[in-house]
């Protein structure tokens, strides 16, 4: 075969690469943090059976470590998703449209390693696939395509989710039978709207009482939807059902899509943080080598120590939190950003320890770190700064640091609005730079530049 003709079936195939629904084209590309931090999140939803979502979380765990540089684990859990999907989808044959995703992973994967052969192996079996299973739209994908499709964008990033809403109204428009389809829709609808100012309104909590009947085994739905409408109860009743739910989850598998974390808020706000230390303790008595329940532990510490109204709280549970929380930065060791952070201020809680807090702090800011956890840095040490150190020019410093990186996310907008109450503080030490800081600093961003 002459070079020219090399060059044109290579130019064939990667044309076809391209043509693929897959997470190798679906314009997926985040930082290494973000890669680093999705990787655990997927590994601590769990991969017992019937998750009818199994075979779509190895898919997306294969493309993140593909991602991350770990091909042999990515081939693997591709042939993981595989199997799953025979597993959950019950069907008569061992294939299926729902392998189309999987399969176009595979292809890619075998493309990036050079096998070219079997890359084209699975580019027919894909052909094959398409072919036997046309999707009843005939402008549209096949409905399993588009569910996976959006099930992997509500995970990647928040400005992705309103993409991932209408693939999830497609596909289900399409196979209206397929009930974990309309509970992960109606969850990401109620995520996104729990996330604004204003909360669930009375439409979305009737959307979310509808999908727990229909999807009656789904606790941590359940546990989400208690957890939205506890304002709407009586404590009581709250309590009651929280402890009922508790009960059903807690002689199952526990993972992070169990729910236990949605109920653990709901026993921080509406019952007490004793409670909610002493049920998480519960869990994790019952299931020691679950790394998930490590950290809705530390997390219920935390509440407890902030929660004190500012009283000091004592020594043995400042000892207990701060064990808690290096464990979890052990077992998440390249995305415990947060976790950090909250170490850092509990270790400032105890007077003996500020020097470790300055210390954890000052590693975290001279850190490679992406521009959005960079904002997240500087905002939590400007108030570090002000609380803990009583400096509050230093504080105002960091703050503006965070303002002025030009990405638009929680993190900048509450330095901003601090930096506008220090603006109109005549007595304020930098009333005056802050001022021409804020009068010079863009008002909106193009997030897609960073």
């Amino acid at each position: 075969m002459t070079s020219a003709s090399c060059r044109s079936l290579q130019t064939s195939l990667e044309s076809k690469l391209e043509a693929l629904q897959c997470h190798f084209t679906w314009d997926l590309d985040p930082s290494r943090s973000n890669l680093c931090r999705l990787r655990y999140q997927l590994e601590d939803i769990g991969t017992e059976e019937g998750n009818s979502w199994l075979g779509h979380i190895y898919n997306l765990r294969g493309y993140v470590q593909y991602k991350l540089g770990f091909t042999q684990d990515a081939q693997s859990l591709f042939n993981k998703a595989a199997e799953a999907f025979c597993q959950t989808r019950r069907a008569d044959s061992d294939e299926g449209p729902w392998l189309v995703v999987n399969y176009g992973n595979l292809a890619w994967l075998h493309h990036h390693l050079g096998e070219q052969a079997e890359s084209q192996a699975y580019l027919s079996k894909v052909d094959a696939l398409m072919n036997k299973y046309p999707s009843p739209s005939q402008d549209e994908l096949h409905p399993e395509i588009y569910a996976e499709k959006a099930w992997t964008l509500m995970k990647f990033s928040t400005d992705k989710k309103q993409l991932a809403a209408d693939y999830f109204q497609r596909a289900i428009r399409m196979q209206p039978d397929m009930v974990e389809w309309k509970t992960s829709h109606v969850l990401l609808l109620a995520e996104t709207a729990g996330k604004t100012k204003t909360g669930l309104d009375a439409d979305m909590l009737e959307k979310m009482r509808i999908a727990k009947e229909e999807d009656p085994e789904n606790l941590y739905l359940a546990a989400y939807y208690l957890q939205q409408n506890a304002k709407n109860m009586k404590k009581e009743r709250v309590e009651d059902e929280a402890q009922e739910l508790t009960e059903k989850i807690l002689k199952n598998p526990v993972s992070s899509y169990s729910g236990l974390k949605a109920l653990l808020w709901v026993y921080i706000h509406y019952v007490s943080v004793d409670e909610a230390i002493q049920e998480a303790e519960e869990a994790l008595r019952r299931h020691p080598d679950v790394r998930f329940l490590k950290r809705c532990v530390a997390l219920c510490y935390r509440v407890k120590i902030y929660s004190g109204k500012g009283s000091q709280p004592d020594k043995s549970m400042i000892e207990k939190a701060i064990s808690l929380h290096e464990e979890v930065v052990s077992l998440y060791p390249q995305s415990c950003l947060v976790k950090k952070i909250d170490l850092a201020n509990i270790y400032a809680k105890s007077n003996h320890s500020l020097d470790k807090a300055e210390q954890i702090y000052q590693e975290l800011l001279w850190s490679d770190l992406d521009p959005a956890d960079k904002q997240l840095v500087y905002n939590r040490y400007a108030k570090y700064l002000y609380f803990v150190q009583n400096d509050s020019g230093s504080s105002a410093q960091y703050h503006m640091r965070a303002a002025e990186i030009p990405l638009q996310c929680y993190f900048r907008q509450n330095s901003v609005t601090i930096l506008e109450k220090i603006r109109d503080k005549k007595w304020h030490q930098m009333r005056r730079e802050v001022e021409e800081f804020l009068e010079n600093l863009p008002e909106k961003f193009d997030n897609k530049q960073i």
